[in-house]
């Protein structure tokens, strides 16, 4: 039995497993933000609540970039910890063997080992949310890459700037890591909210464009239009390059089973691979990735 952690800037949650599928919750308290010894304190506790055997391993998803040649965190959202070795700083204080790897990591490492890519041999994990991430598994363990930038296919000026049906001629938006013309600036939520502007001059909630394109909505249908065209043409060349049997899709896009059956439609026929099934799919696990993950992880004994 280990004991898994899904910590971001507001919460930390804790579980103990014996299996990445098979978990039991600790529960979740507050994540002390700014004090390191009050978020030692907190892991400790729940460690100690799950009562695993002295010795047995801790794992955590935690947001933010894990370098896996330093070990070295770089965390915005929780000050404390960024730039500290984090697994060798918990390991002093629990005296346990500690394995953190980053949240989209350990996203893709759940649909690999009990969602959507339990079946498949490499697994890419794409997430649009607020934005655009990813991971890569292969055979069931992490690839975190160089850095721990492994899978992040939402940077690089990539972005196409001009789309012919129906003619568009598209700005590079400036995107938050400095670069312009980012997949990150137009492929999540925010960035079909920023189409939809662009195109109609118009606020809308993401959920709200998606629900108008259902009901058939023709603005709604030209945004979502694009948002497809510009977002298919980068997953199809992660597709030639990684080469996965399956791409479970997450963040609050993924939650359109509509919108991810159009993004796959548009996805294959981009591909060198010919296949006649499914390959960009919905993820199937939400509010426990981070905790199954992480148990994977920690069962695994790491990552590559």
């Amino acid at each position: 039995m280990i004991t898994c952690f899904d910590i971001g800037g507001t919460t930390i949650k804790g579980a103990t497993a014996t299996a990445p599928d098979n978990l039991t919750p600790l529960g979740r308290v507050p994540t002390p933000r700014d004090d390191f010894p009050a978020f030692v304190e907190a892991i400790a506790g729940l460690v100690e609540k799950g009562g695993a055997a002295d010795g047995s391993p801790v794992a955590i998803s935690v947001t933010g970039v894990v370098d896996p040649a330093s070990g070295h965190v770089t965390c915005a959202n929780i000050p404390c910890i960024d730039g500290r070795h984090l697994a060798q700083e918990l390991e002093g204080h629990l005296g346990r063997k500690v394995f953190v790897a980053n949240d989209a990591d350990c996203f893709v490492l759940a649909e690999a080992t009990a969602g959507a890519g339990r079946e498949h041999r490499v697994v890419f994990g794409a997430i649009m949310g607020t934005g655009v991430g990813g991971g890569i598994v292969v055979d069931k363990r992490l690839h975190p890459g160089a850095a721990g930038l492994g899978g992040e296919w939402g940077h690089g000026t990539i972005v196409a700037t001009k789309v012919s049906v129906p003619p568009y001629d598209l700005p590079h938006f400036p995107c938050g890591c400095g670069l312009s013309g980012c997949l990150d600036t137009v492929g999540g939520a925010r960035g079909i909210e920023k189409l939809h502007r662009h195109l109609h001059g118009a606020d809308l909630a993401s959920t709200a464009i998606v629900s108008e394109w259902l009901a058939g909505d023709a603005k709604a249908a030209g945004t979502v239009d694009l948002f497809i065209e510009l977002v298919a043409q980068p997953l199809a060349l992660v597709v030639n390059i990684v080469g996965p049997d399956i791409i479970a899709v997450g963040g609050g896009l993924g939650n359109s089973h509509e919108l991810i059956a159009r993004l796959d439609a548009a996805v294959r026929p981009r591909i060198l691979r010919k296949i006649d099934r499914p390959l960009v799919v919905p993820a199937q696990l939400t509010a426990d990735a981070g905790l199954i993950g992480a148990a994977a992880l920690g069962l695994a004994g790491g990552a590559a």
